[in-house]
């Protein structure tokens, strides 16, 4: 929950409603004002993906274009901004051309008559990851327990009961944790599930069985071959709970694998 989910109610309530539908959003929060300004420092408002103001104020439309484009830019780089609106005249006096971005903060120009200045910071509410579990092995279970500590949404069953997508999400991935249990059907669900994701659990001969015996039965070789299998890292897990953190520490890493510089891979 946002500090502005804590202290709007109408937010908190819409929020909830955007989350359940997998809906991405941004909370804008003005942090500072100088001069003559309409929002005061504190005030917030929902913004939908496109950067439309949905619930709130937080100032006249002279600040709106600048506040849309840096949701949007949010969404795009899967990252919060911070931008600093400032009449022209004295984004002229310090050098800084609107668009430039210095040490993190993007500038942008107030055309409001009052002429004041606004600090913004765009916090980027986006839906959890989902994660499709196939089977009621103990790694399926430990595995499901252990990604809702990581804040994924879950959903788990058995071939028969094939676990149901929850929302459209930030991403799908999928784990056929069978082993051993309507293997083959789990597998041919999880191929029609569209995931961006899936893995396997089990050995890498057992794999092959079931690759052969999947084209078989018309399923396309490309198709196969985006399974993933074995499943996890290399961690050389044993126990069902040590198997599941290796398959959630590289399902965290595909997932992850655009949203961090080169520089910051050991931080």
């Amino acid at each position: 929950m946002t500090p502005a989910e804590l202290t709007d109610a109408d937010i908190a309530e819409m929020a909830k409603d955007m989350r359940a539908r997998g809906e991405p959003f941004a909370i804008a929060t003005v942090i500072r004002t100088m001069g003559a300004t309409a929002a005061k420092p504190g005030a917030k408002a929902l913004l939908g993906a496109d950067g439309a103001i949905l619930h709130g104020w937080i100032g006249g439309g002279c600040v709106r274009g600048a506040i849309a484009k840096a949701t949007k830019r949010a969404m795009t780089e899967r990252a919060p901004q911070l931008i600093s609106l400032h009449p022209r005249d004295l984004l002229n006096e310090k050098g800084i051309t609107p668009g430039d971005d210095v040490d993190g903060v993007r500038f942008a120009v107030n055309g409001c008559p009052s002429k004041g200045s606004v600090d913004i910071f765009i916090e980027l509410i986006l839906p959890m990851p989902e994660l499709l579990i196939y089977g009621v092995s103990p790694v399926a279970k430990s595995l499901a327990k252990l990604a809702t500590q990581f804040q994924w949404a879950v959903a788990e069953g058995a071939a028969e009961d094939a676990p149901t997508p929850l929302t459209d999400g930030e991403t799908r991935m999928i784990v056929v944790a069978t082993q051993g249990k309507d293997d083959l059907a789990s597998l041919k669900s999880a191929l029609n599930a569209d995931a961006q994701f899936i893995a396997f659990v089990g050995s890498q001969r057992k794999f092959d069985t079931l690759s052969d015996r999947l084209i078989k039965e018309g399923i396309a070789e490309t198709a196969v071959a985006k399974i993933h299998a074995p499943a996890g890292m290399s961690i050389n897990a044993v126990t069902p709970d040590e198997i599941a953190l290796s398959i959630l520490a590289q399902l965290t890493q595909i997932r992850r694998q655009n949203q961090r510089d080169e520089g910051d891979a050991n931080v």
